[in-house]
């Protein structure tokens, strides 16, 4: 009996991925493990050099706090371990004590705390206002006053410390004595001569102006058609969206006049009138403690904390948006 030779199949096609998958059914949850496993990996990176990032930021308040609550011969004991961190050892509340015993803190905190509200309340607005004209309304040589305002950044204000001592210095001041009011030359030694000449910005100004151009003109043209001015534009249409760019600008305005110290060292010499950073001074003067110091230094940065951690996503949000950096 003859036999039947059955015909030429020709070459066998290559495997595609779905044959692959079938003849491999467990090739692919594996792939998936694998991928879900180097993203874990991944993650856990990131987060263990954020965490190692923030210590590098966080250590040095944390040595403040821990090294207030410490007797000197305890922080220099420490500073060698990693009890330098820890409040471990001999523990007290007496350098904060000490603290007031030695210096006028609630009058140096609350000449602070006025002087930097003042500033900031009268700088937002301002700024804000300059920075309105700037971005919001239509007049010619606005591009070359914003280059000129822009310009003012890369001048230091050490350079323009003195003339502005001798400009202060010529300023008619109104001083009230009693129930009379005194018209005298001069400024220094005085609270105005602390807030007046900080409350222009030109940063504050550029980052205002940087937000309210994000900010649709089509609102201003509505508002008009409805008989609303520019100020009322200002104050109702534009103000009320730029809250982001109203907390940025508070913390970055309250910053400098907190920590002002060159500029009230020149200008005031009496002691009520003085805020709170001139303080530390007195703690030089005779005998140097280290753990007032930090004492001093602990209280004096709680309310910068404090503003920041409240102001914090509005101000993350008001950079982004922005595009301003650092």
């Amino acid at each position: 009996m003859a036999t039947v030779t059955p015909p030429h199949a020709g070459p066998s096609p290559s495997p595609t991925a779905d044959d692959r998958a079938a003849t491999a059914p467990h090739a692919a949850p594996t792939a998936r493990t694998g991928r879900q496993a180097g993203r874990r990996r991944a993650a856990w990176l990131t987060q263990t050099g954020r965490v190692l990032l923030g210590l590098v930021f966080v250590g040095p308040l944390l040595f403040l706090f821990v090294s207030s609550l410490k007797p000197d011969l305890q922080i220099f004991k420490d500073l060698g371990s990693w009890r330098a961190f820890l409040p471990v050892g001999d523990i007290s509340l007496d350098n904060y004590t000490a603290v007031f015993d030695r210096v006028p803190f609630a009058r140096l905190l609350l000449n602070s705390i006025g002087i930097s509200a003042v500033t900031v309340a009268l700088g937002l607005v301002i700024n804000s206002l300059a920075a309105f004209g700037l971005a919001r309304l239509r007049w010619r040589g606005k591009q070359l006053v914003l280059t000129a305002i822009i310009a003012t950044l890369i001048v230091p204000f050490e350079t323009l410390a003195l003339p502005l001592v001798w400009w202060v210095n010529k300023l008619p001041n109104l001083r009230a004595e009693g129930f009379h009011l005194e018209l005298t030359q001069g400024w220094l030694d005085t609270y105005q001569v602390q807030v007046v000449p900080f409350l222009a910005n030109a940063f504050s100004i550029y980052l205002f102006y940087q937000y309210f151009t994000s900010i649709p003109t089509e609102l201003d043209e509505a508002a008009r058609m409805d008989g609303a001015g520019w100020f009322r534009i200002y104050r109702r249409v534009v103000m009320p969206l730029s809250g982001p760019a109203i907390a940025t600008v508070a913390i970055l305005t309250f910053l400098p006049a907190w920590n002002s110290y060159l500029w009230p060292l020149m200008v005031v010499q009496s002691e009520e009138l003085r805020p709170v950073m001139i303080g530390i001074q007195y703690f030089f003067q005779l005998n140097v403690s280290w753990g007032q110091i930090m004492a001093y230094a602990s209280m004096i940065t709680l309310p910068v904390l404090a503003l920041f951690l409240a102001f914090q996503k509005a101000f993350i949000g008001s950079i982004a948006s922005s595009g301003v950096k650092g």
